[in-house]
């Protein structure tokens, strides 16, 4: 009878022990999300001001810079919790900006601007900001992940809801490329 009652009660800690580790991943992975999406919103915020500044030496580029503007304000459309989504979002506006980046080779006194030039390192700094959260993001979903699936956290996970995350990745091999720009 005793050690009936004993393994239910280690049987019982164990799965409080998966359960708390699982809580654990997903809250760090929603923390890690979380990053991301900083680090987006502060990417998004300085586009209008980088456009405005190319505005006045690229005019004739108007098609460019509404291309930035309309991919910028369709990723912040895109929900918060849809990864894949604003993976793909995010891609493409990341290839508009490095056709305005690359505006500057042709406009010297564009490239010679104090703001620009502000602009152009501080996109550049939250670009590598960016990437870190993406790291951070995906390896927090990787853990989570694992633990979603392998045995025998995978039984806890089933019972209490617990879902795989899906990572923050560029899908389309397209997206991955090397913006080619042309004057």
């Amino acid at each position: 009878m005793y050690v009936i009652l004993a393994i239910l009660v280690v049987i019982a800690l164990y799965v409080v022990f998966i359960y708390n580790g699982l809580v654990r991943s997903r809250q760090m992975a929603e923390e890690a999300w979380s990053g991301i999406d900083v680090q987006l919103k502060r990417r998004a915020d300085l586009i209008p001001n980088l456009i405005e500044t190319v505005k006045g030496y690229a005019a004739h580029e108007k098609s460019t810079l509404e291309e930035v503007v309309a991919l910028r304000n369709k990723a912040q459309a895109v929900p918060s919790g849809d990864v894949a989504g604003r993976a793909q979002a995010e891609g493409l506006l990341g290839q508009a900006l490095g056709r305005v980046l690359a505006l500057a080779e042709a406009y010297p006194d564009l490239k010679a601007n104090q703001n620009f030039s502000e602009l152009q390192a501080s996109l550049e700094t939250m670009e590598s900001e960016i990437q870190m959260a993406r790291r951070y993001y995906n390896g927090a979903a990787r853990d989570l992940n694992v633990k979603v699936e392998s045995f025998p956290s995978n039984l806890v996970a089933g019972q209490f809801g617990f879902s795989k995350r899906e990572y923050f990745e560029i899908a389309n091999e397209a997206d991955r490329a090397v913006p080619t720009v042309k004057f």
